[in-house]
């Protein structure tokens, strides 16, 4: 298992307006390449205050390259894109891929 972090930074007074924009895409799009298990995250304490992350759990690397291969033709995906850009700043956005090697209910022996 993964889990892909995708981090951008909200302009500031905007971070509302991408973490809800982030929700509604992952409702509306990323349900649709099949992205389930995900969560969105700010930053609090230690990390900036304009740290938007989401994270998505799926099985390997190809099943996260399986889906970016579909985002790439949705439309509303693209035009999502475009609406989004006045509320980022420019180069933040990012992704990590992590490997998870214990989770809750494992053991890490």
């Amino acid at each position: 298992m993964i889990i892909a972090r995708w981090t951008i930074h909200a302009r500031f007074g905007h971070k509302q307006t991408v973490t809800d924009s982030l929700l509604k895409w992952h409702k509306d799009i990323g349900s649709a390449i099949g992205w389930k298990d995900f969560r969105i995250l700010t930053g609090s304490i230690g990390a900036a205050e304009s740290t938007v992350q989401s994270e998505i759990v799926l099985n390997d690397i190809s099943e996260l390259n399986d889906s970016w291969d579909k985002l790439a033709t949705i439309d509303a995906h693209k035009q999502w894109s475009k609406d989004l850009e006045p509320y980022v700043v420019s180069g933040t956005p990012r992704w990590e891929v992590f490997r998870i090697v214990a989770d809750k209910g494992t053991s890490a022996n």
